[in-house]
């Protein structure tokens, strides 16, 4: 059922974004997510709702309905704790305090159209990867 997913919002002009999405896409064995561009309006209304600050968030947010949201390392160790087998082992980033991860976050975040580039336009889901994505 689509209200249970987990909604992975992205920045969807960024290249190491979208290679991400396509990523977790790959190795989502449970089929637990489902992903929308931060920048459409599926992805500006989920923000809204919960009063996320985008000066402050821009590139990943981890929606959980009904339970929580993630940003940024948070955001990033969640999905890969769904992944499962051996990225349960990125478990062991939780014992590095929030603001050291987040702050290294933010390093490639604040970098990450100069190293990866950007595209002019969101990316657009393949007709086989459209259903997971939402709007």
């Amino acid at each position: 059922m689509q209200n249970h997913k987990k909604i992975i919002l992205f920045d969807g002009v960024c290249n190491l974004c979208n290679s991400s999405v396509l990523f977790v896409i790959k190795r989502d064995k449970k089929d637990v997510f489902r992903y929308a561009a931060l920048q459409s309006e599926v992805g500006q209304e989920l923000v809204n709702q919960r009063h996320i600050d985008r000066t402050k968030v821009d590139s990943i947010i981890l929606i959980e309905p009904g339970v929580a949201y993630y940003t940024k390392s948070d955001a990033a160790l969640e999905i890969a704790q769904e992944l499962g087998g051996l990225w349960k082992l990125s478990a062991i980033f939780t014992w590095i305090p929030t603001s050291i991860r987040n702050s290294i976050y933010d390093f490639v975040a604040k970098n990450r159209y100069k190293w990866f580039g950007k595209k002019e336009s969101c990316m657009i889901p393949t007709p086989e990867l459209k259903a997971k994505f939402l709007g």
